[in-house]
């Protein structure tokens, strides 16, 4: 079921247009990340609207993929409380964002979550793209059972846009020689890492 917003005013002072889906972004579609262009157009076109910045009421699992493209993963209760940006989308603008997403080639799953406004408000519901079922627990393995609590600048600087990557490969494939590949084997220097390596490697 879509988490629509119909006409009027949100628990949090927010009036949102009408038969509206609202949609929670935690990655690369945030303002400043890679994807937001299709946000900026969507938003110009009058399809979505800014609804402001929220943290997920239970805990989740972000964790990092390959090109260190991010996943929030349906294992609720893992993980930490993760914040995002809510948008308000038309269903022209849902329909590109499922697009962008791989919803109809297993990429991605847009599920419904309960978010809180960031100074702590009313629970709020909507929707978010989760993981795939068919690899979320794997992800999570791979990343050694640790989360995120956000999506930051340090995790982007290796975010590969799809174009940039590997074309004879497809998305679920990038995803399962990331898996699979064994964490204790040296990587070749074209391996991407997870946001908890890449985060390690900043330490030192």
């Amino acid at each position: 079921m879509v988490a629509a917003a119909d006409e009027g005013t949100t628990g949090t002072g927010i009036t949102t247009p009408p038969r509206r889906s609202v949609v929670f972004t935690y990655g690369t579609l945030k303002r400043g990340f890679g994807n937001h262009a299709l946000m900026e157009e969507l938003m110009r076109s009058g399809d979505a609207v800014f609804l402001g910045s929220y943290r997920t009421q239970e805990n989740f699992p972000l964790v990092c993929g390959p090109y260190q493209v991010p996943f929030l993963l349906n294992l609720p209760g893992s993980g930490e409380r993760v914040t995002g940006e809510l948008y308000g989308v038309s269903s022209g603008g849902l329909a590109r964002m499922d697009e962008l997403e791989g919803t109809s080639r297993g990429h991605y799953e847009r599920l419904p979550i309960k978010l809180v406004v960031l100074e702590e408000g009313e629970a709020e519901e909507a929707e978010a793209y989760f993981a795939h079922s068919s690899y979320a627990r794997e992800l999570w393995m791979k990343n050694g059972r640790r989360g995120l609590s956000a999506y930051s600048e340090n995790e982007a600087r290796g975010y590969v846009k799809r174009n940039e990557r590997p074309q004879h490969l497809t998305f679920l494939n990038h995803i399962q020689l990331f898996v699979s590949a064994a964490s204790d084997e040296p990587s070749d220097s074209s391996d991407p890492l997870t946001c908890n390596e890449l985060d390690a490697l900043n330490l030192n």
